[in-house]
């Protein structure tokens, strides 16, 4: 299953080519050209995460990072953060020459509405996302209807995305069939974080037999046989975790890369997972992530239609793997110029920061009252 409109012939003969230049034009000016670049999996909510108040404990495993700091986080936000979160990742990611996030959201006090305000956060910074909400029984029976709600009513409406899940271990047996009982009447996958942690290295068990090819399965680390779906590997956050490495160069399925809401800069990322994978095997090429990150247009082909120009050419993976600091100078989506000299066309840069900032601290003094 592909997640937006386009030629899928297009998408298979561009993401099958690694190695190859992304997209084989240098403009002659020191600029080579590209479509737009795909994050796999994103959390657009943690953006106001940076410079949080710290938890009431150090956090000294995976389960307590979550318990400590993101499920704190998530329970305090509102739909006006989630919205300046939404538009400052957004921001962000055009500035990085992404033009489609695939984002895994969740926001238990504000449910009702919350993908449609990222969903045209995004459109107004001039970016596509591809949204689900994370249905979990960690909140109570009432917020697993509420989500489980939310995404087929995103979805009904025409929005772009998948139905969503946190990870086996804090779904029960009944909740996970919804989800996938869900997806299959909606004809979309299902997003899920999968064997992150040791803690949820049942998953596989778990989702034998019920995972099928249109299903997104973030991280995989510690998935122990095969299942069928897309893996996306996250390596900075996963080493930010401590979780392991996820060697996804075992995997028969088709790999991508996401940042699991460490930013969008998707060059940057193919970078750390191309020195993580080197850590691993010194025989290891650029190629291979390369690939991982045309990935990306298997399931949003329709970033394939926008078109990014850098500030460096040429446009390799071995020039890439080993060069910093290469930008977007225009990017054009929809056939419309949404970054511009490396400025946001559609927003007021400042502005959005600016807002960003006033939720920020909304969020921060929430997070001390708990």
């Amino acid at each position: 299953m592909v997640l937006a409109t386009a030629s899928d012939a297009a998408a298979t003969t561009v993401a099958d080519r690694a190695g190859e230049d992304l997209a084989g034009e240098d403009t002659g000016k020191g600029s080579g050209i590209t479509p737009g670049l795909v994050c796999a999996h994103h959390h657009l909510y943690s953006t106001l995460s940076r410079g949080m108040p710290s938890p009431p404990r150090t956090p000294s495993n995976f389960s307590e990072i979550l318990e400590l700091v993101w499920w704190r986080l998530d329970r305090v936000l509102d739909l006006e953060m989630v919205r300046w979160s939404a538009m400052l990742g957004a921001l962000e990611a055009l500035q990085a020459g992404t033009t489609v996030i695939v984002d895994h959201h969740s926001s238990p006090n504000a449910i009702d509405g919350s993908l449609d305000v990222i969903a045209d956060a995004c459109a107004e910074v001039g970016i596509r996302a591809l949204c689900c909400y994370e249905v979990t029984d960690r909140n109570g029976p009432g917020a697993v209807e509420a989500a489980l709600a939310e995404n087929r009513r995103f979805l009904e409406a025409g929005g772009q995305g998948m139905v969503g899940a946190h990870a086996c271990f804090t779904l029960s047996q009944s909740t996970l069939e919804a989800v996938a009982g869900l997806a299959d009447s909606l004809g979309v996958g299902v997003h899920i974080h999968v064997a992150e942690d040791k803690v949820d290295s049942g998953a596989g068990g778990r989702l034998e037999g019920i995972a099928k090819p249109d299903w997104l399965l973030a991280h995989c680390v510690h998935l122990d046989r095969p299942l069928p779906g897309m893996v996306v590997h996250n390596p900075r956050s996963n080493q930010n975790n401590a979780v392991g490495y996820a060697s996804p160069s075992r995997f028969s399925n088709p790999v991508l890369l996401g940042t699991d809401g460490i930013g969008a800069d998707m060059l940057e990322e193919f970078r750390i997972a191309y020195a993580r994978l080197r850590e691993d095997d010194v025989t290891a090429i650029p190629a291979v992530p390369w690939q991982w990150l045309e990935n990306g247009w298997r399931l949003a082909p329709i970033a394939l239609s926008d078109q990014v120009r850098w500030n460096y050419a040429p446009i390799d993976p071995w020039h890439l793997a080993f060069t910093p600091t290469v930008r977007p100078l225009e990017v054009v989506v929809d056939g419309e110029v949404v970054l511009r000299d490396g400025r946001p066309v559609r927003v007021d840069e400042q502005e959005v920061r600016s807002k960003a900032r006033e939720q920020q601290a909304r969020l921060f003094a929430r997070l001390e009252t708990l």
